[in-house]
């Protein structure tokens, strides 16, 4: 058993309801974050903060200006440089405390990959800004036995709710079909931070009771809030159970169980950007695409990825082989850049 410092520790030793055997137990345990821009900074600086063992962020995308309104891990040099979210957070967050083991993914969680990412997790965190991505992590949760706390915000609302397999409904109990395309997203009415840090920091205090084994605690409904309009209700989501969920109740896991292809193409909501990932195992030479597109345009290489200016496109190529496209929100747009500048 790991060794508490109770100097860095102390006040929340003092709070919990075991004491030192509970900051022990949330010493012991990983966390995947699932998404690190508005509500998975907020999560990861509470529970890296708070002693959590292992924290990974799993998290596609690089800082922008827009971000820091929001993202609180963030500052102007992460955007001048054009660091990873995944990437800035962990060098902010193990300054704040070196003795969790804070592990960065630069990684799209898909079908293909999310079981890999979140094995071996007590704890999935959705710091998503999508319906698809949440029924996949649900899918993940059911399947490998794994809680996850769920968290959305837009505009000034927000809501929450926690789901444990085999105790409470899950989520496509709650919300059985997907729709693409439908409601209002942050990039189109906008988003205040505050509802950002205050749902966030309901979720990450439902975590800390998970982690810490005090599961007595767990609140049992969605929580939904509106902070501008001083709207705060609950709603009884362990009521909600569907006997005939295929997911919770038929196991059937079919977001996770997705066909995709040699490469998955997605557009990302709001973006006006379509992201290109390879289903298999590459690695891009980020050194010999520099020296291929300079003579296309301007070419900015960092440590984690190489970035095209061409055609009034911005082309960005990750040291995985996935590809962000701005400029376009069309696949076949898309797919003939990819084929031009990546080829195959």
């Amino acid at each position: 058993m790991s060794e508490i410092n109770l100097n860095k520790y102390s006040r929340q030793v003092l709070f919990w309801p075991q004491g030192e055997k509970n900051q022990h137990n949330l010493q012991e345990k990983t966390v995947s974050i699932i998404g690190a821009g508005a509500l998975g900074t907020v999560l990861a600086n509470h529970l890296v903060r708070a002693g959590t063992g292992e924290v990974r962020l799993i998290d596609r995308d690089f800082v922008e200006e827009s971000n820091l309104q929001r993202q609180m891990l963030f500052d102007e040099q992460d955007v001048r440089d054009k660091l990873p979210k995944a990437i800035a957070a962990a060098d902010k967050l193990t300054r704040i405390n070196s003795e969790v083991a804070v592990v960065p993914f630069i990684e799209d969680a898909n079908a293909s990959n999310i079981e890999e990412l979140t094995a071996g997790s007590h704890l999935i965190l959705d710091g998503t800004d999508n319906m698809e991505t949440r029924f996949l992590i649900n899918d993940v949760s059911v399947k490998n036995n794994i809680p996850w706390i769920y968290a959305g915000v837009v505009h000034s609302r927000a809501m929450t709710a926690t789901v444990i397999p085999g105790v409470t409904p899950c989520f496509r109990c709650l919300f059985p079909v997907f729709e693409a395309g439908h409601g209002e997203t942050c990039d189109t009415v906008g988003v205040l931070s505050t509802a950002v840090h205050i749902i966030a920091s309901y979720q990450a205090t439902e975590a800390l009771k998970l982690l810490a084994e005090e599961s007595d605690y767990v609140r049992s409904e969605m929580i939904q809030l509106d902070v501008w309009k001083n709207d705060y209700s609950t709603f009884p989501f362990q009521y909600s159970l569907n006997p005939d969920c295929p997911c919770c109740q038929k196991k059937t896991f079919e977001y996770l169980d997705k066909k995709i292809s040699d490469k998955l193409i997605s557009s990302l909501c709001g973006r006006n950007a379509v992201q290109i990932t390879p289903n298999y195992t590459s690695s891009a030479d980020l050194p010999a695409f520099e020296k291929k597109w300079s003579r296309l345009g301007k070419v900015q290489r960092t440590p984690y990825l190489l970035r095209l200016n061409y055609n009034d496109k911005e082309i960005s190529l990750f040291k995985t082989g996935r590809v962000l496209i701005n400029g376009t929100d069309d696949a076949d747009t898309a797919k003939r850049l990819y084929s031009i500048l990546i080829g195959n």
